[in-house]
Formats: C-alpha cells, sequence, structure tokens
C-alpha cells in the first residue's frame, strides 16, 4: 500500500498592494493551517499591508480582514468554505497574538500594526 502525503509550502507571500499610496497601513501576519490554506494558494503565511481604516472611516476590524481576505488574498472560488453568509464560517478558530479571539472581542476586534492572526479549521473529511 502506498501512502501519499499532501503538502503545502511554508513560504511567506508579502502583498503590498495598497489601494492608495498615501493610505496609511498596518502590516499584519496572516496563516492558515488545518487545510485553508488551500483556498490561499496553498500559502500558510501571508504578509498584509491592510488599510487601517474601513470604507466608514472606522479602524479595521477582524470582520473587515475576513471580507479583505476574500476580496484580495484568496484565489480559490470556494468562498463558501472559508465564510457562511457574510461571517466566518463555524468550525474556524482564531488566534489573534496566540489568544483566542473570544477572549479578543471576535470579529469586533481592532486590527494592530503586527498583529499575527491564525485561521485554523477544525473540519476534517472522512
Amino acid at each position: 500500500m502506498t501512502e501519499v502525503m499532501a503538502t503545502t509550502t511554508e513560504t511567506t507571500v508579502t502583498d503590498n498592494t495598497s489601494k492608495n499610496d498615501d493610505t496609511p497601513t498596518l502590516s499584519v501576519i496572516v496563516e492558515f493551517t488545518g487545510g485553508l490554506e488551500m483556498l490561499f494558494s496553498d500559502q500558510r503565511r501571508h504578509v498584509l499591508s491592510i488599510p487601517t481604516t474601513d470604507k466608514s472611516g472606522k479602524p479595521v476590524t477582524v470582520a473587515y480582514l475576513i471580507e479583505y481576505l476574500c476580496e484580495n488574498t484568496m484565489r480559490d472560488t470556494r468562498k463558501e468554505l472559508f465564510i457562511l453568509d457574510d461571517h466566518l464560517r463555524p468550525g474556524i478558530l482564531v488566534l489573534i497574538n496566540d489568544a483566542d479571539w473570544e477572549l479578543e472581542g471576535e470579529e469586533t476586534y481592532e486590527i494592530q500594526n503586527g498583529d499575527n492572526i491564525l485561521f485554523v479549521s477544525t473540519l476534517h473529511g472522512g
């Protein structure tokens, strides 16, 4: 019997694209594990520059980041594997700087420069 192991690269992807060069940005590290990396070009670690404020001028939150990831970073068309009804899909754990996002306010957490946000899928196929 032959075993086949799926591997993903550990390469860091840096996204320095910004809508406007004059827009202040935050540098954040976003990581995906548990199979989610396949939705993001098989890259586990992404270093992103995101705007400091959303369209309404409020500080960006994890909810904004999830939308940003779907629009700007996700290359896979199966967005329903990451979001459901405009929220993060149940079964995906989120750690913000190694702390459970439930302790930080979940989607309302205001992202800070240098934050490390990890998305872990707990959904496994047979």
